[in-house]
């Protein structure tokens, strides 16, 4: 179907940090499958543990016990401060799982009848209905309408805007189940959380009794240089779900839950595929590597540098490049209103070698995997540049 606007490249093959096309270019990979292959291309230990975990068994559902399903949910229990988790097969179906919590949270806790989530102005939450209608951007509501009733919407990091609409939508007895909100906004801009701001919230949340489910989709499992984005703000949510690059690259997508959000009961909601041998072996993976590999502190360093080369970009095009923000691996690059669209700038950066994915019309984001190397990104930086001088000279 024709759902995507796709760019005239055919990846074949690929390696680390690089990936070839049909005609044996070779590509740097700032985009990852959008911030999804964290080891990268072809990792030998993913390659060897999926060929044994095929050899063994690779689907069976959830009639029956897991053990590598049981196995991923301690680790990443040790590693949280969750308790609980349920696996499903993407970052939407993550979203939807905590929305169903959050509105049972609403029945049983709070006692409200209809119950209304907050949800941060240019949030993205996913692509089913409800995800996409609690996501913060009307050019994702257009022609799906109606949407899932009972979201409500706070300018992000805005606390009297935050305060104000909690007052508002409280003003006659509770209505509020639950703050669905992204340490980091990905496909909003790549705008960090203010920790003051979620420090507010979560001191907010506590007050009502009302759940803080943070959406990790983009910034956990390492990438924000922190194992997880609430780290970077010194907030603990309630619940935090997970996609991406959980699975490097393979699908699975997960909801981490609290003692006080373990609200699930059997039946009430479930999975075919979530959280299957071949999927958790694949995350398992993942995390082990992580580990081995020290690629969270690897990701801190790595990540300082490339702010620095592009923040001294900026400061040697101050006509096209506004400022830089983000955390660890995922940088996004905001232009100055008449340079280069971010799309324009990213279809041109193909020519010069660099893939890059857009957050929005001005900002480029850079979300490479996280084994990147200081003179991959040395390069990256420096073809990016290349682009820019290049496609503004030709008007």
């Amino acid at each position: 179907m024709d759902t995507y606007s796709r760019f005239d490249l055919e990846l074949v093959k690929g390696k680390g940090v690089w990936v070839k096309d049909s005609h044996g270019r070779s590509y740097l990979d700032c985009v990852a499958g959008i911030a999804t292959c964290t080891l990268g291309h072809s990792d030998r230990a993913l390659r060897k543990a999926l060929s044994r975990q095929l050899g063994r068994l690779q689907h069976v559902s959830n009639l029956y016990r897991i053990p590598e399903q049981e196995e991923l949910a301690r680790w990443i229990t040790d590693h949280s401060i969750g308790e609980r988790v349920f696996f499903c097969n993407s970052g939407a179906e993550a979203n939807e799982a905590a929305i169903k919590l959050a509105r049972k949270h609403g029945h049983q806790q709070r006692g409200i009848e209809r119950p209304v989530i907050l949800t941060a102005q240019a949030s993205f939450h996913g692509r089913t209905l409800a995800a996409v209608s609690a996501t913060g951007q009307p050019k994702y509501h257009h022609g799906f309408e109606p949407l899932v009733e009972g979201f409500r919407f706070f300018p992000y990091n805005d606390t009297a805007a935050f305060e104000a609409l909690l007052e508002e939508t409280e003003a006659e007895g509770p209505r509020v189940a639950a703050v669905l909100i992204e340490p980091l906004q990905g496909e909003g801009g790549v705008n960090p959380g203010d920790p003051a701001f979620f420090a507010r919230v979560r001191e907010l949340c506590d007050q009502r009794n009302i759940l803080l489910i943070f959406d990790e989709v983009q910034v956990g499992v390492g990438r924000s240089g922190k194992l997880w984005g609430y780290e970077r703000l010194g907030v603990r949510p309630d619940a935090f779900t997970l996609a991406k690059g959980l699975g490097g690259g393979f699908v699975i997508g997960a909801l981490v839950t609290t003692a006080k959000a373990d609200l699930f009961k059997p039946g009430e909601h479930a999975s075919t595929f979530g959280g299957n041998p071949f999927a958790c072996r694949a995350a398992l993976t993942v995390v082990h590597e992580l580990e081995r590999r020290d690629l969270v502190a690897h990701v801190a360093a790595v990540g300082a540098k490339l702010r620095q080369g592009l923040e001294d970009l900026v400061r040697r095009h101050p006509d096209q490049l506004e400022s830089v923000r983000g955390w660890g691996l995922i940088q996004g690059l905001v232009l100055q209103p008449g340079a280069p669209s971010a799309p324009e700038l990213v279809k041109a950066a193909i020519d010069h070698g660099l893939l890059l994915v857009p957050a929005g019309p001005n900002v480029v984001r850079f979300v490479p995997p996280l084994v990147i190397r200081p003179r991959e990104l040395k390069q990256a930086v420096k073809r990016f540049e290349t682009t820019l001088i290049q496609l503004t000279a030709a008007g």
